[in-house]
């Protein structure tokens, strides 16, 4: 699958913001197995360039196209389909279920289109330090382990695109390694892409091409 942004630019960032980025008001075609890095300082418009590419927010001019198709024309279902098989996310805000376990938030995406099995679930958890916390409801967890469970979680579906807004940002150098080795495993498995959307370059993560925002 082929993303291309055609022209994209918020309708409520200043024009001088616009005017000296990388991405707003240009064309970008981005493609599987491409590891794309976007460095932007706060207010530019980071995370809404994360939620212009998986279809959350349609406040902007110009075209964001899955395989030349404008997804401002898709309906719920069709979003869907791409969002069970194709595209994969780990939200800023990471967007876990507090009351639940770390287990059943990562079990969530197998309901829908499962990848792994459990045993690798629980693999992945031991591998990024927080096996322990599988059984313990989602809200006793710090902030670093809740973005390592949202990273487990996004790496349970299909996907071509996986989409990481500033999810390193609570976390150690020790397990900032762990995190980039384990979603490099997965995205070589999938042949995938990353665009990975940061305040500033990312350690232990080999960009093909950083982007300035």
């Amino acid at each position: 699958m082929q993303i291309e942004l055609q022209r994209v630019a918020p309708t409520y960032i200043e024009p001088e913001k616009i005017s000296t980025s990388h991405i707003w008001n240009e064309v970008l075609v981005f493609q599987p197995g491409e590891k794309i890095q976007v460095v932007a300082p706060s207010g530019s418009g980071k995370t809404s360039f994360i939620h212009f590419l998986y279809g959350m927010r349609k406040d902007y001019s110009g075209t964001v196209s899955y395989n030349n198709q404008d997804i401002k024309t898709f309906n719920a279902e069709t979003f869907a389909v791409y969002r069970q098989q194709h595209i994969s996310i780990v939200f800023q805000d990471l967007r876990l279920f507090a009351e639940q376990t770390v287990l059943q938030n990562l079990e969530i995406k197998c309901q829908l289109n499962p990848f792994h099995s459990e045993s690798k679930i629980e693999a992945m958890a031991r591998q990024l330090g927080i096996e322990s916390k599988l059984n313990k409801p989602c809200k006793t967890c710090s902030y670093g382990e809740q973005q390592r469970i949202a990273i487990i979680r996004a790496l349970q579906q299909p996907f071509e695109y996986l989409l990481l807004d500033e999810p390193l940002s609570h976390l150690d150098q020790v397990n900032r390694e762990k995190v980039m080795d384990l979603i490099a495993e997965e995205v070589s498995l999938r042949q995938a892409a990353v665009i990975l959307a940061d305040l500033k370059p990312t350690d232990y993560f080999k960009a093909d091409k950083t982007i300035n925002l």
